[in-house]
């Protein structure tokens, strides 16, 4: 089997490390790992099977020096706009974890157990887009149900970690716990949100829009059209809340035809990538805690609407870091590698 030159951009970051681990786990084919991050990471290392291997600066040429076949970007939207054109122009595919790319008509947009298809329009621009993480573990849940009754509508409520904001969000939720434990909480920077986050939950999750919805939630109702090839009307509410990992979505899906809670759960025993934890007497269902480093999305609390026999309610969590960033984008690789096979 051939192997790659594999670079990641923001190899040092949250997203990026994740990225390294999963790489490693699945024993990727991999000739030559590039770990690239700003001028800032000069000196750094990260560890990959086992060795250190220091980080090199991102530039304008450093694709073409290093041969890169693959290119893994998730160092934020500024630089995906500057340096995945270079990339390409270089030879290599970019998997693109931020949003600047994904509502681009000419760059598809991947989940691969939803619109694997998709991948084959890299070519326009060399670019693959990974969605927003609230939206990945969302479709991967939603598609199978599709599939089966025709999906009308979504309504979803996210609980959504600290650490879809990043590592120094991780540890402002940390620090502030600290504080209050020492009782000095109203003393405690905060930075990484516009609240305090110990404690609270936040019903805001980037910047609001003149419509009301925030731009989190609009990337929801957005991506969503866009991966499934279909118009769902969709309302979201994005909230933060004080975990380190885990996102968690409250889903309520309406249908063109009825539904059953049973049915629906072995529908979703046998999709892709899908664990059904849902036994209400065990007081068994998804939680956070449980779905950390994990490459699966968890669903539960599967129940059928109480006044429509059209309507279904679940429970959905994933690792956000993985299955809604670095999972998702490895498996995009290893799918387009998989159809360059074909090709």
């Amino acid at each position: 089997m051939k192997k790659y030159n594999v670079a990641v951009v923001g190899a040092n970051g949250a997203v990026g490390e994740e990225i390294l681990r999963v790489l490693e786990e699945i024993d990727f084919p991999l000739a030559k790992l590039t770990p690239l991050a700003s001028a800032r990471s000069i000196g750094k290392q990260v560890e990959f099977n086992g060795e250190q291997h220091d980080i090199i600066e991102l530039t304008e040429d450093v694709f073409e020096k290093e041969q890169v076949e693959i290119a893994l970007f998730s160092a934020g939207g500024s630089v995906s706009a500057k340096f995945a054109p270079f990339a390409v122009k270089a030879g290599a595919v970019v998997i693109d974890n931020t949003s600047h790319f994904r509502m681009d008509d000419d760059v598809p947009l991947v989940v691969p157990e939803v619109n694997p298809e998709d991948i084959a329009m890299y070519k326009k621009k060399g670019i693959i887009a990974n969605p927003n993480c609230s939206t990945i573990q969302m479709v991967q849940a939603l598609k199978p149900l599709d599939e089966a009754y025709d999906l009308v509508r979504v309504d979803v409520a996210t609980y959504q970690a600290t650490s879809g904001a990043g590592k120094s969000a991780m540890e402002e939720l940390v620090n502030q716990m600290q504080a209050f434990f020492s009782f000095t909480l109203d003393e405690a920077e905060v930075k990484a949100f516009n609240q305090q986050i110990a404690l609270n939950v936040i019903p805001q999750i980037d910047k609001f829009t003149p419509n009301g919805y925030t731009k989190e939630e609009m990337k929801m109702v957005n991506e969503t059209t866009k991966i499934m090839h279909k118009e769902i009307a969709l309302s979201a509410t994005c909230v933060r809340v004080p975990v380190l990992r885990g996102h968690s979505e409250d889903v309520t899906l309406t249908f063109d035809s009825e539904v059953s809670a049973n049915e629906a759960r072995e529908i979703l025993r046998k999709a892709a990538n899908i664990v059904v934890v849902d036994d209400p007497e065990k007081e068994l269902y998804p939680m956070p805690k449980d779905c950390v480093d994990a490459n699966e999305t968890f669903v539960g609390r599967i129940r059928e609407d109480l006044f429509a026999n059209n309507m279904l309610h679940m429970f959905v969590v994933a690792d956000n870091l993985r299955v809604g960033a670095a999972t998702n984008a490895v498996r995009i690789a290893q799918k387009w590698i998989e159809m360059e096979g074909e090709a």
